[in-house]
C-alpha cells in the first residue's frame, strides 16, 4: 500500500536531510557529516533519502550542486514534528550546511587553482620571450624595427588571455580570506555546542553516528531509476590530450575500485591509459598503459565490470577487451551496423557506433541502411555480445551531437556545439518518445564523448581537449518496505 505524503516542496542540503531525520528519531542527538565525496579535487553526488518511520516516506529527485558547489537535494517532504524547532537542532543544522559550503569551496578553488597554475606554466616562456625582447628594445631602440615590433605585439596579444587568469587569483585570495573567517567563527559555534553537549558520552555519541549511517546506507540502496529532469553546471576535471577522445570509470564495478581510462583520439588508436585513481587522473601520474591487440574507431568506449567494450576500427565488430588478462574475450559483429563515418553523430569522428551502460546493463547505439540511417538501440549480452533486444527510435543519427543511457531511456542532444541542449528521449521499456528542452553549459564548444555512469550518476564528456563532468538530477520515488 502506498504511503500518502504530505506534498511539501523544498530544496533542502543533503546534511539538512540528515539532521532533520535526527532531530525526529534521536531527540538528544542532532547532526552528522553529509554524504558529498571529494574525489581528486572533484565532487561526487550521493543520492540518499531517509524515512522517519515507516509510516513515512521521502519522495527525492535526486541531487546537484548550484554554481557555487554547494550540495542540494530537491524532494518532497512529509510532515516535521516540533522537534525539529529545538535550538540544538537548528543551531547544528546551520553549522553543518557551513562546513558543507566551506568544503565545497575549497574543492572548488583547489581545482581552479591547479587549472590556473597549469595554465601560467604553460605561459611561462612565453612571458620570458617577450621579457627578453622588451629589455632589447629597451637597451637598443634602434632594434624595434616594424617587423619586430610586429612580433612583439603578436607575442603581447597571445598573453592576454592570462590576465582573467590573474584576476581570478585575486579573487581566489579574497575567498581564503573568507573561509578562513568562516572557519574561525565556526570554531567558536563548535566550542558553544560542546558546552552544551558535555554531558553525553562520546562513545555513545559515535555508536549513535555508526548506526545512522547504516540505516543511511540501506536508504541509499532502494534508489531506484528515474527521468533526467536536469543537468548540473560542469566540472572540469582535467585539460588533456587532443580536441577527440574519451575517459571514463567502471561502470559497475565496487566503489573502492577508483580507476579512470583515457582513450585519446578517435581513430586507429590502440593505448589505453589505466590511471589508479581519480586524483592520479587529475594530474597525469600513476597510470599503466594498455596496448589494444586492434584499434579502435570513435569515442563510443565502455568500461563495463572489468572489461573495456569498443568498436574495432573499419568495422562493425564490437570487441570486449579484459584488463586484467589483457586479452580479447569475444568479438563480434554487430549485424548491419553502419561504419567507418557511414552514420555518425554530426561531429563525425566515425562515431557509427557508441557503445554505453547504465542501470539495466550494456547497450550499442548505431544505425542501418534499413533503418533509414535513424538511431537503433540495442541491448547487448554482455558475455556473449549477442543482441537481446532492438528498438528503431526514427531520430536522425546525423542531427545528433551525442546520446547517452540512463535507466533503459536514451538522452539525445541536438548538437555537439555551443548552445547544445538534451533534445529528444527514448524509452526502451514503453517504445515511446518524446522531445525534451534540458539546457546544459558546454563550456569548451565541441563534445566528442559524452557517457553516463550510472555507479556514480555522472555524466563524462570529452569537450575540445577538456575531461568534464557533470552531475544530473533525476525525478524518483523511493517507498519504505511496507508499500
Amino acid at each position: 500500500m502506498s504511503v500518502p505524503l504530505l506534498k511539501i516542496g523544498a530544496v533542502l542540503s543533503t546534511m539538512a536531510m540528515v539532521t532533520n531525520w535526527m532531530s525526529q528519531t534521536l531527540p538528544s542527538l542532532v547532526g552528522l557529516n553529509g554524504t558529498t565525496i571529494s574525489r581528486g579535487g572533484t565532487s561526487e553526488r550521493i543520492v540518499s533519502a531517509l524515512y522517519p518511520s515507516p509510516e513515512e516516506g521521502w519522495q527525492i529527485y535526486s541531487s546537484d550542486q548550484d554554481p557555487d558547489g554547494k550540495c542540494l537535494c530537491t524532494v518532497v517532504a512529509p510532515a516535521q514534528n516540533m522537534c525539529s524547532r529545538d535550538p540544538r537542532s537548528r543551531q547544528l543544522r546551520q553549522l553543518m550546511e557551513k562546513v558543507q559550503n566551506i568544503t565545497q569551496s575549497m574543492e572548488v578553488l583547489d581545482l581552479r587553482t591547479y587549472r590556473d597554475l597549469q595554465y601560467v606554466r604553460d605561459t611561462e616562456n612565453l612571458m620570458k620571450t617577450v621579457d627578453g625582447k622588451l629589455k632589447i628594445a629597451s637597451d637598443n631602440p634602434r632594434t624595434l624595427n616594424p617587423k619586430s615590433f610586429q612580433e612583439l605585439k603578436d607575442k603581447m596579444t597571445q598573453l592576454l588571455p592570462l590576465l582573467p587568469v590573474l584576476d581570478q587569483y585575486k579573487a581566489d585570495a579574497g575567498m581564503i580570506l573568507r573561509l578562513r573567517d568562516e572557519v574561525r567563527n565556526l570554531s567558536l559555534v563548535l566550542m558553544a555546542i560542546q558546552e552544551e553537549m558535555g554531558a553525553y558520552d562520546y562513545e555513545e555519541l559515535r555508536q549513535r553516528v555508526l548506526l545512522l549511517e547504516t540505516r543511511l546506507h540501506s536508504c541509499m540502496q532502494k534508489l531506484g531509476c528515474g527521468k533526467l529532469t536536469g543537468v548540473s553546471n560542469p566540472i572540469t576535471v582535467r585539460a588533456s590530450g587532443s580536441r577527440f577522445g574519451s575517459w571514463m570509470t567502471d561502470t559497475m564495478i565496487p566503489s573502492s575500485d577508483n580507476r579512470v581510462w583515457s582513450m585519446d583520439g578517435y581513430l586507429k588508436g590502440r593505448r589505453v591509459l589505466e590511471f589508479r585513481t581519480m586524483s592520479d587522473f587529475k594530474i597525469g601520474l600513476n597510470f599503466v598503459q594498455h596496448l589494444l591487440p586492434h584499434p579502435w574507431a570513435g569515442t563510443g568506449h565502455v568500461v563495463y565490470n572489468g572489461s573495456l567494450y569498443y568498436n574495432k576500427y573499419q568495422s562493425n565488430i564490437v570487441i570486449k577487451y579484459h584488463f586484467r588478462s589483457r586479452s580479447v574475450l569475444v568479438q563480434r559483429s554487430l549485424s548491419g551496423a553502419g561504419y567507418n563515418n557511414t552514420f555518425p553523430y554530426s561531429w563525425g569522428g566515425s562515431s557509427d557506433i557508441d557503445l554505453m551502460a547504465d542501470e539495466n546493463g550494456l547497450w550499442a547505439v548505431y544505425t542501418t541502411i534499413p533503418n533509414a540511417g535513424n538511431i537503433v538501440i540495442s541491448r547487448l549480452d554482455p558475455q556473449s555480445l549477442e543482441v537481446q533486444q532492438t528498438w528503431d527510435t526514427g531520430f536522425p543519427k546525423r542531427s545528433a551531437g551525442e546520446a547517452f543511457m540512463i535507466c533503459s531511456t536514451l538522452y539525445v542532444t541536438n548538437s555537439h556545439l555551443a548552445g547544445a541542449k538534451i533534445y529528444f528521449a527514448y524509452y526502451t521499456n514503453t517504445s515511446s518518445y518524446e522531445y525534451t528542452d534540458i539546457p546544459f553549459h558546454n563550456q569548451y564548444s565541441h563534445i566528442s564523448m559524452m557517457d553516463y555512469n550510472p555507479r556514480e550518476r555522472v555524466l563524462y564528456t570529452w569537450n575540445n581537449g577538456h575531461q568534464v563532468m557533470y552531475n544530473v538530477t533525476l525525478f524518483q520515488v523511493i517507498k519504505t518496505s511496507d508499500d
